[in-house]
């Protein structure tokens, strides 16, 4: 058989596009939902954050702390960063992790405090992050070759999720796909009706009137599903299910955790089959309190509870949920857990588990990169908390092949770093001209550097808060001395005489105070370049 020479050289071409595509790691990036570090036993802190709105009082009860046995050997085969700083609410934290810039440039300073711009018609909008930032990590991973899913909560205001460099999105619920409250397919969730106040509702469950300051939909059981191009191909953003064998198995027993686990699994085996390395961002709303939909304790956070599971020592196992009933009457022949943010630990645990179980099943568990970290501190201990760090402070895993360094690592990280990680790992270099204002961690993992940054900041509204080795600047202006650890990750001594403290402390202060200005733009740039309102 005759070959051409241009079809050898496309052979070879395409040879060679395949066996560099084999060689870049995979890459997996979980952004859990308002968890501080602290929940987590690798962080060895001495409390953590019980059921009850008054968990204050049971902040130190062993019943409450959560379980991560595959997390923790994460943090022994990998590294668990001592501390990682988000912010203290989840869009600017989303929005600086994605564009791996500051609020100065992505202008998402809280969730209902996002910078605008004068669109294409005249109309002054919410400023998405694709006009911002073009350069996300779903275009980074893209360049880079990857195939690449975003699965979960997506919280992106005015914004087509089209946009965001991802082959695919499997969103819960499906707000920003663009299909508004009106799924068909369940019946937990509160929708408007004519002549009722703004912030009134009325549940589809049980017909009853309720207070709400959104339309909310429910995350967890039987969740309200969107989807943009899946199947790959369609292209278009619809509820899901749509076939009629999807629609079988779906009911009150469905749970959305579980669903992002079957759709991110289905895309790894897709891009596979492409012959890709695959990026997945994985978006849990796992950690965030949520509607009562299931009806239990009303006094209590983080409800309804996950389905039930077990580590016996090497494995999981699930408890094969059973819920009956309907109109707000609901039975879970205890096959589902009381409420508390441990369980949602849990339950990541065991989704961790299930991403390293298939990893091994595909053969690429050791050239796999995967981080696991939060976009801001627990609810009623950290989020939205402007004192010491206790908004921004989230857990930070991460393992990368090749890497050198493992367990506690005591160096500074914050969510920036996670998108020049990814240029790093997918071969993209970034432009010269297009600040960044996160740092790679590769080459502290897996080369000798001794630390990997000098300082992290965060901000909230117009304050800002920037801490180095030795001192903190909280979000009320306060200054801590942070050169040591206290036992429960927060007591850190006020700082009220300076001259007491070594040099370090007092050089690193005049440091930190002349970066800020840098970054303190809301009150002059609060919105894109030119736009004034």
């Amino acid at each position: 058989m005759k070959i051409t020479i241009t079809a050898f050289i496309l052979f070879v071409l395409t040879q060679w596009i395949f066996a560099a595509s084999e060689k870049k790691p995979n890459i997996i990036v979980i952004f859990a939902d308002d968890i501080s570090a602290r929940e987590f036993p690798a962080y060895g802190g001495t409390e953590w954050s019980a059921p009850k709105s008054h968990f204050n009082k049971e902040n130190s009860n062993p019943a409450y702390r959560a379980r991560t046995p595959v997390l923790d050997a994460i943090a022994r085969e990998g590294a668990v960063i001592r501390t990682a700083w988000a912010n203290a609410v989840c869009s600017p934290s989303r929005a600086t992790l994605m564009t791996g810039r500051y609020g100065h440039l992505h202008k998402w300073w809280q969730n209902n405090d996002l910078g605008k711009y004068i669109n294409e018609k005249g109309k002054l909008e919410v400023w998405p992050l694709y006009k911002s930032s073009p350069l996300m990590i779903g275009h980074i991973a893209k360049l880079g070759g990857y195939a690449t899913f975003w699965a979960g909560k997506t919280q992106m205001k005015n914004s087509r999720l089209s946009e965001f460099g991802f082959d695919a999105v499997m969103t819960t619920p499906g707000n920003d796909l663009g299909l508004g409250a009106g799924n068909p397919n369940t019946d937990f969730k509160l929708i408007r009706k004519p002549g009722l106040p703004k912030d009134e509702y009325f549940s589809d469950d049980t017909g009853l009137s309720i207070n709400s300051v959104w339309p909310e939909q429910s995350f967890f059981w039987q969740p309200s599903v969107g989807t943009w191009n899946w199947p790959i191909g369609s292209a278009e953003s619809k509820w899901w299910p749509v076939t009629r064998r999807d629609r079988k198995k779906f009911g009150i027993n469905t749970y959305g955790p579980d669903l992002e686990m079957e759709f991110i699994f289905a895309f790894m085996e897709h891009a596979r089959d492409e012959g890709k390395p695959f990026f997945i961002y994985h978006t849990p709303h796992l950690g965030h309190a949520a509607r009562n939909w299931l009806a239990q304790d009303p006094a209590s956070l983080w409800y309804p509870g996950t389905p039930k599971i077990e580590w016996d020592g090497n494995e999981y196992s699930r408890t094969e949920s059973l819920i009956t009933g309907d109109e707000g009457d609901y039975d879970t022949h205890d096959t589902v857990t009381g409420p508390g943010i441990h369980h949602h630990i849990n339950y990541l645990d065991y989704q961790v588990w299930q991403y390293m179980q298939k990893l091994d099943e595909l053969g690429i568990r050791e050239n796999t990169i995967f981080i696991f970290t939060a976009d801001n501190g627990t609810l009623g201990y950290g989020k939205m908390q402007k004192g010491r760090q206790r908004g921004p402070r989230v857990p930070f895993y991460i393992y990368v092949p090749g890497m050198i360094k493992h367990g506690m690592q005591d160096i500074l990280v914050d969510v920036a770093d996670i998108l020049p990680t990814i240029a790093d790992a997918a071969g993209v270099d970034l432009p010269d001209d297009y600040e960044i204002n996160g740092k790679s961690l590769i080459p502290y993992l897996t080369a000798n550097q001794t630390t990997h940054r000098d300082w992290i900041y965060s901000f909230l509204f117009e304050r800002q808060m920037i801490r180095g080795h030795h001192v903190l600047r909280d979000l009320n202006g306060d200054w801590w001395d942070v050169s040591n650890e206290p036992a429960d990750l927060d007591s850190y001594p006020k700082i009220t005489d300076w001259e007491s403290l070594p040099d370090a402390h007092i050089k690193e202060r005049e440091l930190l105070e002349k970066i800020l200005p840098r970054f303190d733009k809301h009150a002059t740039g609060h919105g894109a370049p030119g736009t004034v309102y």
